[in-house]
């Protein structure tokens, strides 16, 4: 379930907040144990997406970093040969 949130700080271009939301709903889903809150909890379950998205990019905007940002694609790349590496059939 939480496999979607990536490391959003020290990136160029910066995280947005789509990213930022993303990262918000799979720890949310994580922490309450669902994926999609029933009606009576949807409520409370959106509020908290909200409330993490809101802080994760204050955090985001505050944390300092002594090294050069890390290129997106690149990094995207790095992971897709990881993956091929893990994945791949004899």
């Amino acid at each position: 379930m939480c496999r979607n949130i990536y490391v959003l700080h020290n990136f160029e271009p910066a995280a947005n907040a789509e990213e930022v939301h993303a990262a918000a709903l799979q720890y949310v889903r994580k922490v309450s144990g669902s994926t999609k809150p029933s009606q009576a909890n949807t409520p409370a379950f959106e509020r908290a997406v909200l409330e993490i998205a809101h802080i994760t990019q204050h955090l985001l905007e505050d944390l300092v970093a002594s090294a050069p940002p890390k290129d997106r694609e690149l990094e995207a790349a790095k992971a897709r040969e990881r993956s091929a590496k893990r994945f791949a059939t004899a």
